[in-house]
């Protein structure tokens, strides 16, 4: 059976997916990947820590959320005997915001943990906002050192995965939020240009899509994942 491995967005905690991996049923053998909380780590770093947190044999179905878009695309590409799709959620293979990299030294000056919850609940949730998701979200980042996020923040300026994208030869799903408000439209662009066979399919929710709209999220992963099983 396939292992659905769920890559986490910035807070790396994993907590946020549970809406999502209870739609899902029960359905899969899932891994959820969570990164420290109190490390300061680059791409590269937790590229490693997700690399050892995975099955150690069997088929792979990776699932890049936001921020791990990258980390699901490099380990795409080296485990890629094993890996038999490839699902990118709200992400990027590359910055997607590129006209803030100048002012990447300025990250380290930001003070991520004084936000206030309502315009994190704007950026990420939206009109999608219930008490209970800006709850969930809150807890997930205050785990987070303020540090951690910071240096994730700078790491995602710089990234770029598009040639590893291109080398990984699996079945590749993207999934796109309509009223995104963080990651633009572009990225998933970004994504085709790279790999023109990955289909796009596109939902009316927030960047926190696996979270608003989890019903409709797992359908259509579940649906990626035994078109997978068949044809193998």
């Amino acid at each position: 059976m396939v292992t659905l491995v769920l890559l986490p967005g910035m807070d790396g905690t994993g907590t946020l997916f549970e809406p999502f991996v209870t739609a899902l049923g029960g359905e899969f053998n899932i891994r959820v990947v969570t990164y420290p909380t109190d490390l300061p780590l680059g791409y590269a770093d937790l590229e490693s820590i997700a690399a050892a947190a995975i099955p150690a044999e069997g088929p792979l179905v990776l699932l890049g959320e936001s921020f791990s878009g990258p980390i699901a695309v490099s380990l795409a590409e080296a485990y890629a005997s094993r890996v038999k799709g490839l699902v990118l959620c709200c992400t990027f293979v590359r910055n997607p915001r590129a006209a803030l990299t100048i002012l990447r030294w300025l990250v380290g000056f930001v003070p991520v943990g004084f936000v206030p919850p309502r315009i994190i609940s704007h950026f990420l949730l939206g009109r999608f906002a219930t008490p209970g998701l800006r709850l969930a979200l809150q807890q997930a980042l205050a785990q987070v050192s303020p540090s951690v996020l910071r240096a994730r923040l700078q790491a995602v300026l710089s990234v770029d995965a598009s040639a590893k994208l291109a080398a990984v030869k699996a079945p590749v799903l993207c999934l796109q939020a309509s009223q995104d408000r963080l990651i633009p439209a572009s990225a998933a662009s970004q994504v085709l240009q790279v790999c023109p066979s990955a289909k796009v399919v596109r939902f009316s929710a927030p960047h926190c899509l696996l979270q608003s709209v989890p019903s409709e999220a797992a359908k259509i992963v579940a649906a990626f994942i035994h078109d997978i099983e068949y044809t193998r």
